[in-house]
């Protein structure tokens, strides 16, 4: 059987992105701000290769002379930022299950963004798994006692980066390239401060920490190039099934590999969560096959 190399692409990185907290758990003993100021970096650097490698540099000029696509880059790399600072913190602070419910939630916060800012249609099915989601949260809140910033600050802070970059018109690559390179001096600055004040890990600690340290732009840009490959390749339905693997994985690492508290009203409130994805998923697949067009001399 002949597997669909799109599909194939998407997979692999969501994966990727769900075991992240496998290689933040390795730099456990480096500060949130220092790694990100290090995926940054690395991040700018890796993704100027590969455009470098593919002479894909003719979209920068003219980018640079449009002010708003500018400002608006700024707004999204400031949200990327704080999400990859929040995401990195949290599953170092031993929040990886609360990470993966950011992460299930973010799909249909997506729905609602699109609905206020770009005046898209909220179908039947939409409102309820919205419905069901917010019950969700509210029972996360009130019957398990603790409000779930983390999973919401990531789902937000994602979501508005979601929705600005629909509207800025440059492909994934060259987008994260000019994300990262607007949040690339002020990364150096505080790295540069570190080094002042010795608390510098990069290059003056071990040198497990500082490969590492350089690896955080790979494992940054590569999942970001396969899910580039898969969306040319495969349709938004797809993709839109296959952004699952990646909060799931980071589920059952919370619970099994890292095993981090889950307790029944937890439970309870996922289930809410999860059976707002499940009738999400199911319609939109509906949804997708009603109204695709019947091939000519294909049965009825």
């Amino acid at each position: 059987m002949r597997i669909n190399r799109g599909i194939l692409y998407g997979v692999t990185a969501y994966t990727i992105w769900g075991l992240l907290p496998i290689y933040w758990k390795l730099l456990q003993h480096v500060p949130a701000d220092e790694i990100l100021a290090n995926r940054i970096i690395w991040s700018c650097l890796f993704v100027g290769l590969v455009l470098t490698l593919r002479g894909n540099w003719q979209w920068l000029k003219p980018a640079l002379h449009q002010r708003k696509l500018i400002l608006t880059f700024a707004v999204s790399a400031s949200l990327l930022g704080l999400n990859w600072f929040i995401y990195i913190w949290a599953v170092n602070a031993g929040y990886v299950i609360e990470t993966s419910l950011g992460y299930f939630i973010n799909p249909l916060l997506s729905v609602l963004l699109g609905v206020v800012f770009l005046r898209e249609r909220l179908r039947l099915g939409q409102a309820a798994a919205l419905s069901l989601a917010v019950a969700g949260v509210a029972y996360l809140t009130f019957g398990y006692g603790s409000f779930p910033w983390i999973a919401l600050s990531l789902a937000v802070t994602f979501g508005v980066y979601g929705l600005l970059r629909k509207t800025a018109a440059l492909p994934s690559t060259s987008g994260l390239f000019l994300e990262t390179s607007l949040l690339v001096v002020p990364a150096l600055l505080y790295l540069m401060v570190l080094n002042r004040q010795g608390t510098l890990s990069i290059g003056q600690t071990d040198l497990r920490t500082t490969l590492l340290l350089i690896g955080v732009g790979i494992v940054t840009a590569v999942p970001l190039l396969l899910f580039g490959a898969a969306a040319r390749r495969i349709t938004l339905t797809n993709i839109g099934l296959l952004q699952y693997i990646a909060p799931t994985i980071q589920f059952l690492l919370g619970l099994f590999l890292f095993n981090e508290p889950f307790g029944q009203d937890q439970l309870i409130g996922f289930i809410f969560i999860w059976s707002a994805l499940l009738i999400y998923a199911i319609e939109g697949i509906w949804i997708s096959h009603r109204n695709r067009p019947i091939k000519s001399g294909s049965p009825a």
